[in-house]
């Protein structure tokens, strides 16, 4: 990949224009040798709004402590996200795409007051199994310090691949030591409201079957967030990191199992559906080497 070339915003891309543009572009073919654009955006001086902030933290679980949540940054990226995925040379309709992992390190935490700079720019384009995986690396500052970075793996079907199953693969164990939580049907909605990723298949049970779901599914970063929330008080002061990979739908309203295990230098942590073995959601925090 060439060096990629960024694009100063004054104010983050509109979420109604992204989204009409997804629709416009929902018949974009990837070809036989795609490639990604080597543009980027920068968003700079983001300053706090305090009602955004309170609501992200009551939808997601956080409770006020004077810092950002560890997922946070997210809202102010992802504007950024659907604006690069709309870029003209883009091989992908935004629509098609599934967010499969996500991988968030902070350096240290971030102050409710601290202005920020966001930066983002795509990468990673594979071929895999099935369809192309790619990345949206997101990168934070203040003050001329990196304080929180990200990258989002998405994947786009394109069909044919192996198509073997690991039949041979053994039951999991159900878990234990959960919490268990309801997740309203509402909660696509919420987050939505919040996030800007008003995506059909996260609000209604009627737009999401118009996308082969049965009823509305939970986005896969409000679960993330929902987990670190449930974390919150046990996360660490100095530099992690947290991967997550996002497995089976969740389904809403639903009723679902948090379990977490502490490990040497972390912790895993699993969400489970009600039966305590279907997986949502798998994820690591680990600490950054210094």
């Amino acid at each position: 990949m060439s060096e990629v070339t960024f694009r100063e915003l004054r104010n983050p891309p509109p979420m109604v224009i992204n989204f009409a543009k997804a629709v416009l572009r929902a018949t974009v073919k990837p070809g036989k040798s795609p490639t990604l654009p080597d543009v980027g955006l920068r968003l700079n001086d983001v300053a706090l709004d305090e009602k955004h902030l309170a609501a992200y933290r009551k939808v997601c679980g956080f409770a006020a402590d004077g810092k950002l949540p560890v997922t946070y940054p997210h809202m102010h990226a992802f504007p950024l996200h659907m604006a690069l995925i709309l870029t003209d040379g883009f091989p992908f309709p935004a629509m098609g795409l599934v967010h499969v992992r996500n991988s968030i390190t902070q350096y240290r935490p971030i102050s409710e007051k601290e202005q920020l700079n966001v930066k983002c720019y795509l990468g990673n384009l594979n071929k895999v199994d099935k369809g192309y995986e790619f990345s949206i690396f997101t990168s934070i500052s203040t003050g001329g310090e990196r304080v929180w970075e990200s990258e989002s793996v998405n994947f786009f079907r394109t069909g044919g691949g192996s198509g073997s199953k690991k039949k041979d693969a053994p039951t999991p164990e159900p878990a234990k030591n959960t919490v268990e939580w309801k997740v309203p049907g509402d909660t696509g909605r919420r987050y939505g409201a919040v996030s800007g990723d008003r995506n059909p298949i996260h609000l209604y049970p009627l737009s999401a079957k118009l996308f082969g779901f049965k009823r509305q599914i939970a986005h896969g970063m409000w679960s993330k967030a929902r987990c670190l929330a449930e974390l919150q008080n046990q996360l660490p002061e100095t530099a992690y990191t947290v991967d997550v990979q996002f497995k089976l739908p969740m389904f809403i309203p639903a009723t679902v199992k948090f379990e977490n295990t502490e490990v040497k230098g972390g912790s895993d942590f699993r969400l489970l559906a009600k039966d305590g073995i279907k997986p949502h959601l798998a994820g690591q925090i680990r600490p950054v080497e210094s």
